[in-house]
């Protein structure tokens, strides 16, 4: 039954992408702050409404999930583990985010064909991290001592990020690119979007699809130290794996909004270190004493909040890097006006095509049809301009018709 879950997640996940793709971003175009703001908006009040829904699930046991995991959770323990989980994965992907903008830059990427790679980038995420999780949870059911070993990973991860220089990675280097270029026609040029072309009957991957692999094998890198971290939280594998991909799609949207700041944050990187710590030791002295998830959850929130009030400090007192913060600042309350509109014109939307369903209904049921229906025209036409056209045409139907019945009932009244 647990199945199902899975397959409704991917699939509420697929559609989202879809829309994304498909609809909000078919054209490539430049992602400006306001929009990469307001879809990181979206995405984290998505991923908390989620923990709403992970409280009821495991609260009432919808299709058994809390009962397949076997840990015995409450709702409240569930929802708790999974808003943990979402904070760690989305801090440590902040290395992820100065990974991939390095890498735009040293191939000379545009903006406006970021956004295809990063989406394709999540594809082979919901793949990868799935499997990673699975094995990562698999290997601790059977082998118990594995914690041990992920909790020193991450501690290495932590003390080896703290001593690391400033050297830039290579992405020539990265071991997919080199098999790429031996194995396939690699094209020097980007072919918009593409990432296959056909030239002279060969087929050759353009330099799109190279940025492509750096930034999946990127991911594989990360998620060797964000997955164990996120497992220190929850052992429970819906509760990673959602906490992960919620983590993954808002990534994105937050890489357009702060690309140009996330390198200038000086006291985030120590945060990052010592929230590494942190989960690791939670690993390795779990068999002694057992941290509760609140508490993580608290120490989480006030490592990261340390890091980023710190870095926001110093940002102000750079006179460059002010004018930037107060361009986001700015570009947020741009937004948040923004967003006030489209919440309206949904409300809008909500309620009027609500009363002109009802008035549809109406149509073959007894009741004021031809009352109700312009009713909820006139309420979608406060915000729409189709709606406005429609009722202005029934507007001029209705005059003629009308007319044409005075103008019928006068003959009459002559004839006789």
């Amino acid at each position: 039954m647990v199945f199902w879950l899975y397959a409704g997640f991917l699939l509420f996940v697929f559609v989202m992408l879809a829309l994304d793709l498909g609809v909000f971003n078919r054209k490539a175009h430049t992602i400006g702050t306001v929009e990469a703001l307001a879809w990181t908006s979206f995405w984290v009040s998505l991923s908390l409404v989620f923990s709403a829904i992970v409280y009821y699930m495991y609260k009432y046991d919808w299709l058994g999930v809390a009962s397949a995991s076997g840990l015995g959770l409450t709702g409240r323990q569930a929802a708790l583990q999974y808003i943990t989980g979402y904070l760690i994965e989305e801090s440590l992907s902040v290395d992820n985010m100065v990974v991939i903008a390095l890498v735009f830059a040293h191939f000379g990427i545009p903006t406006r064909y970021q956004h295809r790679v990063l989406f394709w980038g999540i594809l082979g995420a919901l793949i990868m991290r799935g499997a990673m999780i699975a094995a990562g949870t698999a290997l601790i059911s059977r082998f118990e001592w594995i914690l041990y070993v992920f909790g020193a990973l991450l501690i290495y991860t932590a003390v080896k990020i703290a001593f690391a220089g400033d050297e830039k990675p290579d992405p020539e280097r990265n071991l997919l690119v080199r098999l790429a270029r031996r194995l396939f026609n690699v094209t020097t040029e980007l072919h918009g979007t593409r990432f296959i072309i056909k030239r002279d009957g060969k087929r050759y991957v353009t330099l799109l699809f190279i940025v492509l692999l750096v930034v999946e094998s990127s991911d594989v890198i990360f998620a060797v130290d964000s997955i164990p971290a996120v497992i220190a939280v929850t052992r429970d594998p819906f509760l990673v794996f959602t906490s992960n991909i919620f983590a993954i799609l808002g990534l994105r949207s937050l890489y357009f909004a702060l690309a140009g700041l996330i390198d200038q944050f000086r006291y985030l990187k120590p945060s990052l270190v010592v929230l590494l710590a942190f989960v690791g030791v939670k690993l390795i002295i779990e068999h002694w004493y057992a941290i509760p998830t609140s508490v993580s959850l608290l120490v989480v929130l006030g490592i990261l909040s340390v890091g980023v009030v710190a870095s926001l400090i110093e940002l102000r007192r750079n006179p460059v890097m002010k004018k930037q913060v107060e361009d986001i600042t700015q570009a947020a309350e741009d937004m948040a006006v923004m967003t006030f509109r489209q919440a309206k014109r949904i409300a809008v939307l909500f309620i009027g095509s609500s009363v002109l369903v009802v008035g549809l209904a109406l149509l073959f049921l007894p009741g004021p049809a031809f009352v109700v229906i312009p009713a909820g025209l006139a309420i979608l036409a406060t915000e729409f301009v189709w709606a406005r056209r429609i009722l202005k045409r029934m507007k001029t139907e209705a005059q003629n018709l009308y007319s044409a019945v005075m103008d019928g009932s006068e003959k009459e009244d002559g004839k006789q």
